[in-house]
């Protein structure tokens, strides 16, 4: 259950980012509300996963989801550049990511 909330955590650190982006600043008031609610989620997702899972694995492991989704989304959404070894490298933090999880004790 811990790599559930894990997961989830990293997936709301996406939505908190694009959140932020969308924000203005903090000017447009609808994905500023959508941004505290997503980063206060994804904290709290982060913290009890941390209860089972190493904190160094919990926090790499949720950094990478948000990283690697911020990315798919600046790509898809943003129209950010997509070349070559951009993708490359966000396939080498996917490898890692499921490296940790595949040496992990949790």
């Amino acid at each position: 259950m811990a790599w559930f909330f894990l997961i989830l955590g990293g997936l709301f650190e996406v939505g908190f980012t694009t959140c932020l982006k969308l924000s203005n600043n903090f000017t447009n008031i609808k994905w500023s509300v959508g941004f505290f609610i997503c980063i206060t989620l994804s904290f709290l997702f982060l913290n009890k996963a941390v209860q089972s899972i190493p904190m160094g694995t919990a926090y790499a492991v949720w950094t990478g989801i948000g990283a690697t989704g911020s990315v798919l989304i600046g790509i898809l959404f943003f129209k950010e550049p997509s070349e070559f070894w951009r993708i490359f490298f966000i396939f080498m933090l996917i490898a890692s990511i499921l490296g940790l999880k595949l040496v992990s004790k949790s």
